[in-house]
């Protein structure tokens, strides 16, 4: 079973509670024809990067895509290696306990890509990438809770290859708008001038919206504050991302053998799901059908990618030998 099928234990499906200050009153978004969710096609997905290693042997956990393409994911550290301000090295449980992360910058073409280790921030369920003069800022969970290993905080970061950030660092400032609230995870839309807050409080999932400025400024009024009636009881919470006047989400677990709840002859259980903003309701949802013949073929991620080539792009862990790679589908508008 994969690390987050506890995430989706004891969800409960209530009414949405919308803050609509930026938004219609309670327009249900167009469906739009079949095989769509939200803005994109789901049926029409195609392969955008094939199953690529990561700086780590782990399995990727969530991605982004800065203004030039460039992608960016999140894995858990692996076991077995010791840092260079380190004492010793840890155990790959060790290091999901204390939230240690590597980042992979991703650029096709590039000779090799770039990496940068954060400890002590989380789990790395989701992520965002927004532009700065003095280059990418990354937008990640923080704080980590070290009895689950996932975020209890907000943090936007640089991005510098080859570097070593820590939590604790003072150059880290955390962002906590849902104090009360746990496993959380960010995704921004840039355009838009929004970040999403992904998040539980107790067992219910919730899906925060602010302006990106004010949040920074410290100001954490919400434009909508939904809980998530497109999260079905059961299922994985797998990655999430915010365009226009949706939510997106992705859910589904790994492949198991034939003889499993989700064997490979089933297409997997991945599913794209769509929550408007102005009504709180599911605006969508449709399984990802895109390469059943993946090895293992687990859900690991969802991010819009930018530009004249915008798509929503969902990602998988593939399993390779004694490795994860990262495999990315796009889904056109």
């Amino acid at each position: 079973m994969s690390r987050r099928a506890m995430l989706a234990g004891g969800s409960t499906v209530v009414a949405a509670t919308v803050v609509g200050v930026a938004f219609g009153r309670g327009e249900r978004h167009d469906p739009g024809p079949v095989g769509t969710v939200g803005s994109f096609d789901i049926d029409a997905a195609t392969e955008l990067l094939p199953p690529t290693p990561l700086h780590h042997t782990t399995g990727p956990q969530s991605i982004a895509f800065d203004e030039q393409g460039r992608l960016f994911s999140l894995q858990v550290m692996q076991g077995g290696i010791r840092l260079a301000d380190e004492r010793r090295t840890m155990s790959g449980k060790a290091r999901r306990l204390a939230g240690d992360m590597c980042v992979t910058a991703y650029r096709h073409g590039d000779a090799a890509p770039q990496h940068m280790y954060l400890r002590g921030f989380g789990h790395g369920i989701s992520m965002g990438v927004e532009p700065s003069d003095t280059g990418p800022q990354l937008w990640v969970e923080s704080d980590a809770d070290e009895r689950t290993g996932y975020g209890r905080a907000v943090a936007r970061i640089p991005f510098r290859h080859d570097t070593v950030l820590d939590s604790a660092s003072p150059a880290v400032r955390h962002h906590r708008p849902l104090p009360r609230s746990h496993r959380i995870h960010p995704a921004v839309d840039v355009a838009a001038n929004r970040v999403l807050v992904s998040h539980r409080t107790g067992d219910a999932h919730r899906c925060t919206t602010y302006a990106l400025d004010e949040f920074l400024s410290g100001s954490y009024r919400p434009l909508a504050d939904l809980r998530n009636l497109a999260l079905r009881d059961g299922e994985t919470l797998q990655g999430c991302a915010v365009h226009e006047d949706l939510i997106y989400q992705l859910t589904g677990t790994p492949y198991t053998e034939a003889g499993g709840d989700n064997p490979p002859t089933g297409g997997g259980n991945t599913f794209v799901s769509a929550i408007d903003m102005r009504s709180g309701k599911t605006a969508g949802r449709r399984k990802v059908s895109v390469a059943p013949h993946l090895s293992f073929r687990e859900p690991e991620g969802l991010a819009v990618h930018p530009g004249p080539d915008q798509g929503l792009c969902v990602a998988f862990s593939v399993k390779s030998g004694g490795r994860r790679r990262l495999a990315v589908y796009a889904c056109p508008p």
